[in-house]
C-alpha cells in the first residue's frame, strides 16, 4: 500500500496514475472527502488527514509500504515560515510513530541553497525529514512547465507574456508534473537505504524566450515576451495582495542569478520525457 498526499494537485494525481497504471495499492491521504471521490472510483483507499494533525497522519500512513509528502504551498509566507514549520512537525511525528518502509518527499531544485527565499519552506523540511530512521528519498525538480498556466489568457487575447525569469534568453531548468509523478513512482518502487536526493529536469531547459515562441506555434499569432522590472516587483506582489513578498522575490532572484540551481549539476540530473510543446498545448486547450 502506498499512501499519497496531495493527491488532488497536478503532482500527487500523476502519481497516483502512474501506480494505478502498475496496478498497485493506493491510499488516497485528503482532506475534503468530496474531492476524494473520484480517487475511491478508480479503487483507492481513502484516509482523511489534515497536513498540521500528527494523529491522523498517522493512522493515513499505518501499514504502508511507502509514503509520498507533498507539503501545501504556502506562496506568502509569514517571516520565519511558521506556516511550513508547523506542517514539518506534524509529518515528522506521524512518520515517527507510523513507521512506513520508506518515504518519498516533493522538495525543490535548490534547497541546498543557504540564502533564504520562498524555496527555505523545502530546505527546512529536508534538514527535519532527513533525521528520520526509514529510508527516505528527496525529489527535488524544477520549475514547473506547468506555471505557464498563468501566461496563456495573455498570450492568447494580447500576444504578450511578462517574465519574472530575467534574462529572457536565459534557460532555465523545467520540467512537467507527468514527469515528477512518473519519477516519484518509480522511486517509491524501488529499496535503498539512509536519505538520497533525486534532482530531475526535462529533456531540456527552458528560456522565457522559448515559452513565447511555443504559445506563437500553439495560438498561430506572434507573442512577445517582456520583462517585468525588478524594481516593480515588492509594489507589484503587494498589489495583488501578498503582505511578505521578500522570499518569493528572494526566490526569483536566486533563479535570475544562479544560485537557485541542481546541486548535483545539470550531467547528474534524471532527464524526463515530456516536451514544454505538449505541457503549453495542454494548457491552452484546458482554457479554450
Amino acid at each position: 500500500m502506498y499512501a499519497i498526499t496531495g493527491i488532488t494537485g497536478k503532482v500527487g494525481g500523476a502519481l497516483a496514475r502512474a501506480l494505478l497504471a502498475d496496478r498497485l495499492p493506493v491510499r488516497a491521504v485528503i482532506r475534503d472527502i468530496e474531492k476524494g471521490r473520484f480517487w475511491a472510483s478508480q479503487g483507492c483507499e481513502i484516509a482523511r488527514a489534515e497536513m498540521q494533525d500528527p494523529a491522523s497522519l498517522t493512522a493515513a500512513f499505518t501499514g504502508t509500504d511507502g509514503v509520498f509528502i507533498l507539503f501545501p504551498s504556502e506562496f506568502d509566507p509569514a517571516p520565519g515560515f511558521p506556516e511550513a514549520r508547523a506542517v514539518i512537525a506534524a509529518v515528522k511525528a506521524a512518520l515517527e510513530s507510523a513507521r512506513p518502509n520508506k518515504v518519498v518527499c516533493l522538495s525543490t531544485i535548490g534547497a541546498q541553497s543557504t540564502k533564504s527565499n520562498l524555496l527555505t519552506q523545502r530546505t527546512l523540511m529536508e534538514q527535519a525529514l532527513g533525521e528520520l530512521p526509514m529510508p527516505i528519498t528527496f525529489l527535488r525538480p524544477g520549475w514547473f512547465m506547468e506555471n505557464a498556466e498563468w501566461d496563456v489568457a495573455s498570450a492568447r487575447d494580447k500576444g504578450m507574456i511578462a517574465s519574472f525569469l530575467q534574462p529572457l534568453d536565459k534557460p532555465v531548468p523545467m520540467v512537467a508534473t507527468a514527469d515528477i509523478g512518473q519519477v516519484a513512482s518509480e522511486l517509491l518502487q524501488q529499496n535503498w537505504t539512509g536519505k538520497r536526493v533525486v534532482e530531475l529536469e526535462g529533456p531540456k531547459r527552458v528560456s522565457p524566450q522559448d515559452i513565447g515562441t511555443i504559445f506563437a506555434k500553439i495560438l498561430g499569432h506572434a507573442v512577445r515576451v517582456e520583462v517585468v522590472p525588478r524594481k516593480t516587483w515588492q509594489a507589484l506582489f503587494e498589489s495583488q495582495g501578498m503582505l511578505h513578498p521578500l522570499p518569493r522575490i528572494q526566490m526569483l532572484d536566486g533563479f535570475n542569478e544562479g544560485w537557485i540551481d541542481f546541486e548535483g549539476g545539470q550531467a547528474s540530473t534524471i532527464k524526463g520525457k515530456v516536451e514544454l510543446q505538449t505541457v503549453l498545448q495542454e494548457l491552452v486547450d484546458r482554457a479554450g
